[in-house]
């Protein structure tokens, strides 16, 4: 297991990319969850997110969470240097 995790929603538009390739090979630290809940009723259908070590990351679209993903991924990496 990666020292981030990014836990993802089974039905969460995050799920119409690879998330877990995408992420887990660009950084070797990161391991990514994909589970049926994640207890944000709803929100998974209305717009992409994801946690990150716990903290909810939303877009507006699923490139502009990506892009939030990977910057949150960045910021947890940067308190293990």
């Amino acid at each position: 297991m990666g020292i981030v995790v990014v836990e993802i929603c089974e039905s969460n538009l995050l799920q119409t990319i690879n998330a877990e390739n995408l992420f887990e090979s660009e950084y070797p630290e990161v391991a990514v969850l994909v589970s049926d809940c994640l207890n944000f009723c709803g929100l998974c259908r209305l717009k992409p997110y994801a946690l990150v070590n716990g903290k909810r990351i939303r877009g507006k679209d699923v490139d502009d969470c990506i892009q939030k993903i990977r910057q949150a991924i960045e910021e947890e990496l940067a308190l293990y240097q």
